[in-house]
């Protein structure tokens, strides 16, 4: 085959390529969660080259809502009068062509953007960033009622991720209020309807103070009039996508200000936090004073690392001042890593202790079930066939997140104590019922665990996380979890059944006697995963726990 021709074939095989990409369509991507294939829709300029970096909208749908109809809501295009969302998913409308890539995550169903879906949205960022060609410092956050609650839990918990971020009429999970400081170098542009009966217009209008007052770049647009689809009005003919194009992600800020509770989320921009307690906060506020001179405030932190190569203020090489908590700290050599020893802050690493708790090991209870896991029932005593039964049917029930009202496109396997296999202890975390008499697997690791529930403690339950090496283990024995939790207020997962909902508000340990409603003894270990003291007491004293 000639040059020309050679050139001209792999011209019209690139044009091809680009035509087959430019219509919205739905990919996949593999979830390590499950096993399984989860679907994303997905949208491509029309004229569409490899050759060209672009700017990528992710947009998060609403609850009731899925990725093929929340990518025609970004682009403004609803249902045809009298066409339902049944009628309106079989096919893609035209769209205004803008010059982004725009990704919407199916993220299960209605449950909310933490924990499985959280992971199934920076999933489905890292395949279109493997597949296409996109400009990582322009990457925005969009999505609308549930959809743009997450839109603030995860712009916040990882604000240097985004360009800027848009939520519409958001209905944030209740610990996303606690991030607000993070907002500072990420713009925010709220959208509600003022008659809203389903999120109430004050949710909205209370970020919007709160973030102004902060000093953050935020803007508020309220449509009077308009209920619950405020979203008309805010992606009207590709709207959002004028709005986004303002921005781009500034990677080194002069100042950063930063707060977390878990190491999950531990860093942003040029700042990590490196010793924090979980399910305390931590804050940091660093800032450029000058070339090489930094002023940094912190609280309920012990360690932290800077890491500012890059940033127009600094060089290396140069003296670098550094003041901590309104005092300099002596500069030891070329370690941007701080720790706090007998209450000083000096220029050192903290020293790493063999078990203490970190990222990816770091609980609660409600983190064991955001990635791989599986349950596990017993049969090491040799029940009965009916107590057999019944020990499988509990396993299968907590397994159980889809309803016969919420469909979820996830599912976790249920095995017996003997069926677990080398790669299951491999690959995930273990959610383990019974006792150490009844299930193998919890007598296998049991003279490391910290405490069990005596034979004859029927009417207790006891629920905890624990690190099972680089993964975890829950152990469930006595009552079921979610024993009398009917009653209990809606925990971080509202969308999703009872036991998930339990187990996702409660720390990392709890004992409760007929119901989890009552607890005798629940909270943290520390950060060594040891028992406080005042819990082991009160554990003792109940006769139906040993401690270790």
């Amino acid at each position: 085959m000639s040059a020309a021709r050679a050139v001209r074939v792999s011209g019209l095989f690139l044009l091809a390529m680009a035509e087959a990409f430019a219509q919205p369509q739905v990919l996949t991507f593999f979830s390590s969660v499950d096993d399984s294939d989860q679907p994303y829709a997905l949208y491509l300029p029309r004229n569409f080259v490899r050759t060209h970096k672009y700017p990528l909208v992710i947009s998060l749908h609403g609850a009731g809502s899925n990725h093929r109809l929340n990518l025609r809501r970004v682009f403004g295009r609803g249902n045809r009068p009298g066409e339902s969302d049944a009628e309106a998913i079989r096919y893609f409308p035209a769209f205004r062509d803008v010059d982004f890539i725009v990704a919407s995550p199916m993220a299960r169903g209605t449950m909310g953007f933490q924990g499985v879906p959280e992971k199934d949205v920076y999933d489905v960022l890292a395949d279109v960033e493997k597949r296409f060609p996109v400009d990582e410092d322009r990457v925005y956050l969009t999505g609308l009622s549930m959809g743009g609650g997450g839109s603030l839990w995860l712009g916040l918990t990882r604000p240097d991720v985004w360009a800027a971020i848009a939520p519409v009429c958001p209905a944030p999970p209740a610990a996303a209020a606690e991030l607000a400081p993070n907002a500072l170098n990420l713009p925010l542009q709220f959208f509600q309807g003022a008659l809203d009966p389903l999120v109430n217009p004050q949710i909205a209008r209370g970020w919007f103070a709160r973030l102004k007052a902060l000093d953050s770049p935020v803007e508020y647009t309220e449509y009077p009039g308009v209920r619950h689809n405020s979203w008309d009005n805010a992606y009207k003919d590709g709207a959002i996508f004028d709005w986004f194009a303002q921005f781009r992600r500034n990677r080194f800020p002069d100042r950063v200000r930063f707060v977390s509770s878990r190491y999950e989320y531990r860093a942003a921009y040029w700042v990590q936090l490196d010793e924090l307690t979980p399910g305390v906060q931590a804050s940091m506020d660093a800032r450029f004073i000058g070339p090489n001179r930094l002023e940094i405030t912190t609280r309920e932190l012990a360690a932290f690392t800077l890491t500012p190569a890059g940033h127009p203020k600094y060089t290396a090489g140069r003296p670098l001042s550094v003041t901590v908590d309104g005092r300099v700290v002596r500069m030891a050599g070329k370690s941007l890593s701080f720790s706090m020893r007998s209450g000083v802050w000096t220029n050192a690493k903290a020293t790493a202790v063999a078990r203490s708790k970190r990222s990816g090991i770091e609980g609660p209870i409600g983190a064991a079930f955001s990635d791989h896991h599986l349950y596990v029932y017993g049969t090491a005593d040799y029940p009965s066939q009916e107590e057999l039964n019944a020990r499988r049917e509990i396993a299968q029930r907590s397994a159980e997140w889809s309803t016969s009202r919420n469909h979820l496109q996830l599912s976790f396997r249920v095995v017996a104590d003997h069926d677990v296999k080398p790669s299951d202890l491999e690959r995930g975390n273990l959610i383990l019922f019974g006792t150490r008499e009844t299930n193998s697997q919890i007598d296998r690791i049991a003279a490391g665990l910290p405490f069990e529930l005596n034979a004859g403690a029927a009417d207790y339950g006891l629920f905890y996380i624990f690190p099972n090496g680089s993964h975890y283990v829950v152990i469930n024995s006595g009552l079921p979890w979610w024993t009398g939790a009917e009653h209990l207020p809606k925990a971080p997962f509202a969308y999703l059944p009872l036991q998930v909902n339990v187990a996702a508000g409660l720390g990392d340990f709890v004992l409760f006697r007929g119901s989890v409603e009552t607890p005798v003894v629940e909270g943290r270990f520390d950060h060594q995963w040891h028992l406080p003291a005042d819990a082991a007491a009160r554990m003792r004293a109940t006769g139906a726990i040993k401690v270790r």
